[in-house]
């Protein structure tokens, strides 16, 4: 894993070797997520997809995630970052990701993201070219269930034992997680909706969401295939926020199959 100076902020990036006759994989994290996050359970899932499909692939940590550059302080002393404006998960689908890509000179990538990661990959659908894109639990719409489940979240990490739990992935926990948790709890992200830049993905689109998803209803799927008619669905039993993790088998041979359609 290396850092990489993307738009002036130092970015964790890890590349995983594979053909390079294929469009590459771009991993996108959860809200909380980072590069090594996607390692869970004895299971490099990341490199499990690319061995499945024979391609290369690329994960990277967003900016105060993981090992990247820690996002910018209120001021000295301040534990808290400053927050991530509305539109957030818009800035990083349109201007930091096309940055990364650039630099690593790739071009029509399969996104593969989860939760906000899901979100971001289907925004930058949205605008520019990818080859395929897969939506693991996405949010396009703000549900009362995800602001109670994030709420929650929050009550865990003052009192609970999530700040231990999650001090493991980041170098700067207390920001990683409240530069996401203030944003999702603010006033104005209630009126998040990306449902009008989901008509514009004409790319093969594979939605995944498990049944007992905590901080999502299959409310997002349906709107989503709404308006991206393509879009096929895999709807998990047995499973909650994180496909990857709960079904690590039935999500991999799901991309493996899209991915023996596409380029």
């Amino acid at each position: 894993m290396d850092l990489m100076d993307i738009g002036g902020v130092l970015l964790e990036v890890r590349v995983i070797p594979g053909k390079a006759d294929k469009a590459p994989l771009v991993f996108l994290h959860e809200g909380l997520g980072s590069v090594s996050q996607w390692t869970q359970r004895g299971l490099d899932w990341p490199q499990a997809v690319c061995q499945a499909s024979g391609r290369a692939g690329v994960v990277y940590s967003r900016r105060g995630y993981g090992r990247s550059q820690a996002a910018q302080r209120h001021a000295a002393g301040d534990i808290r970052p400053a927050l991530l404006t509305p539109r957030y998960m818009h800035e990083e689908a349109w201007e930091v990701l096309p940055r990364l890509l650039s630099a690593l000179a790739i071009e029509n990538p399969v996104l593969v993201g989860h939760s906000d990661g899901a979100t971001i990959a289907l925004l930058h659908a949205s605008a520019f070219a990818v080859s395929a894109c897969v939506a693991m639990a996405p949010h396009v719409v703000v549900e009362d269930l995800s602001v109670a489940a994030i709420a929650t979240a929050k009550a865990d990490y003052e009192s609970g034992g999530l700040r231990q739990r999650l001090a493991k992935y980041h170098a700067d926990v207390d920001g990683a997680f409240w530069q996401w948790n203030d944003a999702w709890l603010s006033a104005a992200f209630k009126s998040f909706d990306i449902r009008p830049e989901c008509r514009n993905i004409s790319a093969p689109l594979l939605l995944i969401q498990g049944l007992e998803d905590e901080y999502g209803s299959l409310l997002q799927l349906d709107e989503i295939a709404h308006a991206a008619p393509q879009a096929q669905q895999l709807r998990l039993a047995s499973c909650g926020h994180s496909p990857h993790r709960d079904q690590p088998e039935k999500t991999i041979e799901a991309l493996a199959e899209l991915l023996g359609r596409t380029n």
